[in-house]
């Protein structure tokens, strides 16, 4: 494991904040009201690190991958560039604009390039052009000492560093860009080190993903994602989320609701009672997928282009609450939360334990959203203080 002098080492309870925010018709807003919304989880965090998603900030370049990169020297800087501009052609490279704050402390170089892969190599290797990214990625962060690529999607990006996220999207003014899909994470690590490349979302692609909680089943989940080339570098649980999402929906073609059901899949003594369909379906998941069960207390909220979805562990174990207001979806912690994005939504509601929400571009459906409160959803009370 390599250290890293944005390494602070503390260790603490767990704790952690999540909130989303998705136009299920593509309208664009700032980064003011995400901000706010993760602002009020402040103390669910502890200033170990923030972080922000945003989808559709680069539309003057939506066919370039987008690489956010980190870098804690020169050297490194040297290194990794000769890596990115031997695979890509960039059209772009610049610094991530930032402001100076004073809760955002030895922050690395950050950069950023618009690239599309080397036609020549592209066709040597004989794979699409997200796994050639993918590979790209999985060297510089592994092989690269003191790089890590933080973002590598088309048309949207991650920011995030250690710090409280409120500080850390004034860091990065995220106020000057606009997005149809906002996720944002306040850190309270557990067992893991509070670090810049550490901070949530954790990335690849076009996949971003924030956490709540804990995997229990990291180690099992590392060593099947190795076996198909993903490196786990970041040192941080959260890590495997996002690499066994782009393994089985995009290179598996899996649909994003039976991937959940392998990351939460039902215990084998629910199965039993399904009817013989699903209980076929369900057997054939967990035996062919039985590594990339998700073990342990969480709630995530991810996204890619066109697409966000949350969803709990299979007994529930973190808070996830979700609300509807016209063409918008709202995910957070806490309905407090969800109210400093929108004070007045039509519906809010708690979603089942193991069962998406998921709300796509283009669609007024909210697959997981109820008709009608009833079994299916509790709308809960207005509490600031919201439940671990």
């Amino acid at each position: 494991m390599r250290s890293s002098r944005f390494d602070r080492g503390e260790r603490n309870i767990s704790g952690c904040g999540l909130s989303g925010m998705m136009s299920l018709t593509g309208e664009r807003v700032d980064g003011t009201a995400i901000r706010e919304s993760i602002a009020i989880l402040h103390d669910r965090s502890n200033g170990l690190g923030g972080g922000f998603a945003a989808y559709g900030i680069y539309p003057e370049r939506e066919e370039h991958f987008a690489l956010h990169v980190m870098y804690e020297s020169p050297s490194s800087q040297k290194a990794a560039e000769e890596l990115i501009e031997r695979d890509f052609d960039i059209d772009l490279d610049e610094r991530i604009p930032t402001r100076p704050n004073r809760s955002i402390s030895d922050p690395p170089l950050l950069m950023r390039y618009f690239v599309l892969p080397r036609g020549l190599r592209l066709h040597e290797l004989g794979v699409s052009a997200e796994d050639y990214v993918l590979g790209s990625v999985m060297r510089i962060n592994a092989d690269v000492t003191g790089a890590y690529v933080f973002s590598s999607g088309k048309n949207m990006g991650a920011f995030k560093a250690v710090g409280y996220a409120e500080d850390v999207a004034d860091f990065f003014r995220l106020e000057e860009y606009e997005a149809y899909i906002w996720i944002a994470h306040g850190r309270f690590p557990t067992n893991t080190p509070g670090w810049w490349a550490g901070a949530h979302p954790f990335t690849l692609l076009d996949w971003a993903v924030v956490h709540n909680g804990e995997i229990s089943s990291y180690g099992i989940n590392k060593r099947y994602l190795e076996m198909f080339d993903y490196r786990c570098t970041m040192r941080t649980d959260t890590e495997v989320m996002a690499y066994l999402l782009d393994l089985l929906i995009r290179r598996h073609e899996l649909p994003v609701e039976v991937a959940c059901d392998v990351m939460a899949a039902p215990f084998w003594e629910q199965i039993e009672r399904l009817p013989e369909k699903k209980r076929l379906l369900h057997t054939a998941l967990r035996q062919v997928y039985g590594s990339a069960l998700v073990n342990g207390p969480f709630a995530i909220v991810f996204g890619r282009q066109g697409e966000m979805v949350g969803i709990n562990d299979r007994i529930k174990l973190r808070p996830l609450v979700a609300a509807r207001r016209a063409s918008w979806l709202y995910l957070s912690s806490e309905e407090a939360a969800i109210r400093a994005m929108c004070p007045d939504p039509d519906l809010v509601w708690t979603p089942r334990a193991g069962r998406p929400v998921i709300g796509r571009l283009g669609s007024d459906v909210v697959i997981g959203q109820p008709e009608s409160i009833g079994e299916e959803a509790v709308v809960p009370a207005f509490a600031p203080g919201g439940g671990q």
